[in-house]
């Protein structure tokens, strides 16, 4: 890409790329969906208490605030 002068322009990095719709933010979540079953299984075999649910849960939770609260420099974020 070049001006009328010749110059080169700068290229952004970003653009033509629509950030609507989120899907790294669910697939960041749905990452912790292993986490949650391995956690229910160890509960449910008796090797470890129900704590451990709870703090797969928590983290699912913690992620989820940090997916939403992250601002993508667009103006999108909350």
């Amino acid at each position: 890409m070049s001006n009328l002068d010749g110059d080169r322009l700068p290229v952004d990095p970003h653009a033509g790329h629509d950030r609507s719709g989120g899907g790294h933010g669910w697939m960041m979540i749905v990452c912790c969906i292993p986490m949650i079953v391995i956690a229910v299984v160890l509960v449910a075999t008796g090797v470890v208490g129900i704590g451990y649910v709870l703090v797969a849960l928590m983290c699912l939770a913690m992620m989820a605030l940090m997916m939403r609260g992250m601002d993508h420099g667009d103006g999108q974020g909350s």
